[in-house]
This record gives structure tokens, sequence and C-alpha cells, in this order.
């Protein structure tokens, strides 16, 4: 197969530009969030509903600014290009090889970005996040997609059985994210005992 070229695949497209959306849409909601606390000092957010569920503790923690600025800044880029590739797919665009790595790269580094504030959220804040927890449903999935999109396309170099495997893993990525999503809620439960705070 070209390192260019991939079969069309519409399904994969669609989810790339919705989670894009949906990313950029929490991304956006935290920042404006942070800009009224900067604003109005000590103003409670309004995805603030308890002790429990809040965006304050994250945003205005240092893990809420990792890298000297408001987390949900990177959101706002990041998430435009699921957004572009997924409707560059629709239009008929191919990809070189180089791209989806990485495009890949970026996923990955999402992925690991949100595992790491998802520990930070849990065990150490003692918080969940409203907008941020939107943000990891959606790029846990994104990783998942992707990892297999590159396994099944031939673009990481894989055998035919990989590939044949990846290709038919894709239709149980919602089982797989409904799976990391239950870890996750396992874990927040355990530490936070959330259910008798509800």
């Amino acid at each position: 197969m070209s390192e260019t070229l991939t079969p069309r695949r519409p399904v994969f497209a669609v989810w790339l530009i919705v989670a894009g959306a949906i990313g950029w849409w929490a991304a956006f909601s935290l920042t404006m969030e942070r800009f009224h606390q900067l604003m109005d000092g000590g103003a409670a957010a309004s995805c603030d509903f308890s002790v429990l569920v809040q965006c304050s503790a994250n945003l205005q923690s240092w893990q809420g600014s990792l890298f000297g600025f408001p987390n949900p800044i990177i959101g706002l880029a990041a998430w435009i290009a699921p957004i572009v590739v997924g409707v560059a797919i629709l239009a008929g665009a191919r990809f070189a090889r180089w791209f989806w790595i990485l495009f890949w790269v970026g996923i990955a580094g999402a992925m690991t970005f949100v595992i790491w504030l998802i520990s930070q959220s849990i065990f150490v804040l003692g918080t969940l996040c409203p907008w941020c927890m939107v943000t990891w449903s959606v790029t846990i999935p994104t990783f998942f997609a992707v990892t297999l999109h590159l396994l099944r396309e031939g673009i990481v170099p894989a055998g035919a059985k990989t590939r044949d495997a990846a290709n038919s893993l894709m239709a149980w990525v919602p089982l797989m994210t409904l799976g990391a999503y239950v870890v996750v809620a396992v874990l927040a439960q355990l530490r936070l005992d959330v259910l008798s705070q509800l």
C-alpha cells in the first residue's frame, strides 16, 4: 500500500470531527471560566456544584497551569487538529505516513496528559472537574481509534494478521472506552467515595 493512499473511512472521520468539537467546547468553557475567575477574584465557577464536583480547585491549582498558562488553552489549539483531519478525510484527502505518525504522537501525548490529570484530580486534588471529565471522555476513545487506524491501514508496519485484528477491534472501541470509564469511576469511588456525596 502506498504511504499516501489509505481507504476513505467516513465513520472514523466523523468521530474525529465530533470528538474534536466536543473537546474544543470543553476547553473553551474551561478557558472562559478561568478568565472569569481572573477578572473577579474569588468568584466561583459555574461548574462548581459541590466540594467534590467542581472546576475551581483544578483551574486554580498548579496542575491546572502545568506549562505556565491554563491547560485549557492547549485544548483550544489542539482539538482543532482532529476536526481538520476528519473533514479532510471526508473530502478525500490522503495523508503521508509521517503525517499520521505525528498525528498519533499528538493524540498519544493528549492521552498521557489526560491520564496524569485524572490521577491528579482523584489522588491529589480530590475533585472531579465536569469539563475536564468531558475532555477525558473524548480523548480516551480517540486514542484507541487513531491507534487502531494506524495499525489497520499499515501506516505502522504490521503483518496482515495484526492489521486484520486492528480492523476488527475498531468495532470494539466503544466497549474498550466503557472499560476505561469504569476503571476511572472505580478509582474515584475508592478514593473519594463519590456515591455517598451525590
